[in-house]
């Protein structure tokens, strides 16, 4: 039995809500340690103050009226995103192994995780074609953007779920290029939103189950 048969162990790291740059450079000094093998693979969850982040793939024409918003260009793939209070975020640190190195898959199986997941409370996510994220039925609205990095087989940057988000933030950026209104929630989906801890633990269990990780590792940890 190869060490692909048994579930990768894994650490979560549930920080509240903590400022952008400061999860960014927690992110940085975490990969480093995943690739020297000093801690397992590792999920970061939180939600930020307002932000815009601006990946590889940014237009600057997306950027509309941020106005004072703090905005960070980074590493990730994508064009500009928005993130701010009741959106879940996700950053997996997470080593991608020999037969695993397919960033498209990833890529896939991020979607997967977060259509269970939204299913869970009763929205039928979707996949659009040739657009990387979770929509609504039939492409209509987009409910969860992902952008990622690799740095020597080694994932990080990740996943935000719209749970309750002010929608109008999002009036500052094209995001991904798409008109504003694009974006949407499961508070406007739903009438009202399911509370952030149902939504955060439900992400981390269909994550587990997709990515084949062991689920008993998983404590919340704070620092």
């Amino acid at each position: 039995m190869n060490d692909l048969d048994e579930p990768k162990p894994a650490q979560l790291l549930d920080l509240g809500t903590r400022e952008y740059g400061e999860v960014w450079e927690l992110q940085r000094e975490l990969v480093g340690k995943r690739q020297r093998d000093e801690i397992p693979d590792t999920l970061v969850l939180v939600e930020h103050p307002h932000v815009i982040t601006l990946g590889r793939g940014t237009h600057k024409e997306n950027v509309l009226a941020p106005g004072d918003t703090p905005i960070f260009e980074i590493e990730r793939g994508g064009d500009v995103t928005y993130h701010g209070p009741g959106q879940l975020v996700g950053y997996p640190i997470f080593l991608l192994r020999q037969p695993e190195r397919d960033l498209h898959l990833y890529l896939r199986n991020l979607e997967e995780s977060l259509i269970r997941t939204v299913g869970r409370f009763g929205i039928a996510g979707e996949r659009k074609a040739g657009w990387t994220g979770v929509w609504t039925a039939g492409g209509a609205r987009k409910l969860a953007s992902i952008g990622v990095a690799v740095r020597r087989f080694v994932t990080w940057h990740g996943l935000a779920l719209n749970v309750a988000p002010d929608l109008a933030e999002f009036q500052w950026i094209r995001p991904c290029g798409f008109a504003p209104d694009v974006m949407t929630s499961l508070q406007r989906e739903l009438g009202t939103a399911p509370p952030m801890d149902e939504v955060r633990q439900r992400l981390v269990v269909e994550l587990v189950g997709v990515l084949g990780i062991a689920p008993p590792i998983y404590e919340p940890l704070t620092s």
